[in-house]
């Protein structure tokens, strides 16, 4: 091994420059071109500097990086080697960029001699991501000697800066590094710790907000990613809040869950003036419907996405952001009000529990009240049920993440207000990615990362909650490394055998349907048990609420629930 190798020299300096400048979490995947990067986090992890992961999956490594930063707003570094490894990373680029979510990559490649002649597990890559990442720098690294100190400071500051938004919005940022031979060298133990100079935060935004008064006609859109503002200025103009289960602005007083069926109404979406949308809504086609109407004055306010959302282009301002000013409403104001109690009435549920019954001495009484209980522990499994029990057993200290299958519209549709951590990857709601994305939320969530707030014995469950197509097409994910520690995580999973989401297109009532089924439903027999065990995860097969509820109360180890659902 050389002892003067410029690729460890290189690789260790800019990592800790990393670290100095605030990151805590490095996502390895192994390769030779990138030996020098992942043996340098390696080291950096037994000081205690940095969490390392690692993935054999790149993509599986981009969408825990993704989760880790969506819980903490700071960019984890995801290392790869080159060729087909860098272009694994593009859906979790691509859901980055359009989502808003802080990352950073250093994809190792050949050096410039060998681009262009055919030279093996070589092309092109800083191509592969093209517009979508923010910053994108090819650094020739000198087989001795190594880069200038301050030269790899910079390029440190400069990634993180576009990362997280500071002249722009956040997003995925690129740092190919040409490594020539000797690929890595003698790597000496470090003799002190980092010293951590400057804590990442969001981008401070000097812009002056925009003045909004009170008006009759008003509604608040709370979308994915609006965050608790959207609610708080919903409460202040005295408006009606719609809002996105995965919104993180579903709760308080001015709360309308049923706002698809209200939009549909005469009476109460007939009646909409302005619509204000936080966030970036995606889970309705109301909504979308609403704000391309030309007797309504929508006002987008821009989020950390690169794209506003403004359907049919019809906005008539997009601002940064906002401030309610003049006569101030609240929750009592009759348009609110109308809102608020037409949807609890759409959404009233029946409880079971009779109070009477539990104080009598009628053994009638007694004996009815325990045969209906009875019957609610054998319900059958809806995904209706499913949702609103994963939704009841959450609090704030655990987080919920929804994947992008039919059962985050159900959720979207019934789920009450309650103020809860509440994540999905609505960039761009791909299928693929959300089990390595709920795996990086736990470990982040947990107190898993250095610096992290969260204590171990404090931190709560991580559950996300999926279809079956959805968990196969990620299911690479669930593998741990030997010697890697778990974070406590239960991955729902609402098997119908396919993907029943489909069942909702207006074109699975015209097609063929043995066509239809086999191209766009996919049905299969996969056997999530077995898969369970091959992954070393807990396996938990519900078919009703009793033994619904009894699975969702563990609080400890890797679980997957699956839940039986039928194909209606």
């Amino acid at each position: 091994m050389s002892s003067d190798s410029g690729a460890t020299k290189v690789a260790s300096a800019l990592l800790r420059n990393f670290i100095r400048l605030g990151v805590t979490h490095f996502v390895v995947c192994p390769g030779s071109r990138s030996q020098a990067l992942g043996l340098a986090a390696a080291q950096l992890e037994k000081s205690n500097e940095v969490v390392l992961t690692v993935r054999i999956d790149e993509r599986s490594a981009g969408f825990l990086a993704l989760g880790s930063a969506v819980e903490t707003g700071v960019p984890a570094v995801v290392i790869t080697t080159s060729g087909t490894a860098v272009a694994q990373l593009m859906p979790s680029v691509l859901e980055s960029h359009h989502s808003g979510v802080p990352m950073i990559l250093l994809t190792a490649d050949r050096p410039t001699e060998l681009r262009g002649i055919g030279s093996n597990q070589t092309t092109d890559q800083l191509a592969v991501f093209s517009k979508f990442v923010r910053l994108a720098r090819d650094i020739s690294v000198p087989s001795t000697g190594g880069l200038s100190e301050s030269f790899l400071e910079s390029l440190a500051a400069e990634a993180i800066g576009a990362a997280t938004g500071r002249s722009g919005s956040p997003g995925p940022v690129q740092l190919n590094l040409g490594f020539r031979e000797p690929l890595s060298g003698e790597l000496r133990p470090n003799d002190h710790a980092v010293e951590r100079k400057l804590a990442i935060g969001p981008a401070t935004n000097s812009i002056a907000a925009t003045a909004l008064q009170r008006e009759q006609g008003t509604v608040v859109i709370a979308g994915h990613g609006s965050g608790a503002k959207a609610e708080e200025f919903a409460r202040t103009i005295g408006a009606p809040l719609l809002a996105e289960v995965s919104s993180g602005a579903r709760f308080g007083p001015n709360l309308v869950v049923s706002y698809r069926e209200l939009l549909q109404d005469q009476a109460f979406g007939g009646m909409v003036k302005r619509a204000i949308v936080f966030g970036h809504p995606t889970l309705s086609r109301e909504v979308p419907k609403l704000l391309e109407r030309s007797d309504v004055e929508t006002i987008i306010i821009r989020g950390n996405t690169a794209e506003a959302f403004n359907p049919g282009r019809r906005a008539a301002k997009v601002v940064e952001s906002v401030e309610a000013v003049g006569e101030l409403g609240d929750w009592a104001d009759p348009w609110v009000a109308k809102w608020v109690f037409a949807s609890r009435e759409l959404n009233s549920t029946f409880s079971v529990f009779d109070p009477e019954a539990s104080r009598t001495d009628d053994s009638r009484t007694v004996s009815r009240h325990g045969r209906a209980q009875l019957e609610v522990f054998r319900e059958r499994i809806t995904r209706k049920l499913l949702v609103e029990s994963v939704w009841q057993k959450t609090w704030p200290h655990d987080r919920l993440v929804f994947a992008s299958s039919r059962l985050i519209r159900v959720a979207d549709s019934v789920v009450t207000g309650k103020r809860i951590t509440v994540h999905s990857n609505r960039g761009l709601a791909g299928i693929d990615g959300n089990n390595a994305t709920a795996i990086g939320i736990a470990i982040a969530s947990q107190g898993g990362l250095v610096g992290s707030t969260a204590a171990n014995s404090v931190a709560g469950m991580t559950r996300l909650v999926t279809g079956d197509l959805a968990f196969l097409h990620d299911v690479g994910s669930l593998l741990f490394p030997i010697g890697e520690s778990k974070p406590r995580i239960q991955i729902i999973v609402g098997n119908d055998n396919g993907g029943s989401l489909f069942d909702e297109l207006e074109v699975a009532g015209t097609a063929d349907s043995d066509s239809f089924d086999r191209v766009i439903f996919t049905p299969h027999d996969a056997k999530i048990a077995a898969l369970s065990s091959a992954y070393g995860w807990d396996h938990r097969l519900v078919r009703n609420r009793g033994e619904l509820d009894e699975a969702l109360s563990l609080t400890e180890g890797q679980v997957i629930i699956e839940a039986v659902l039928e194909r209606d």
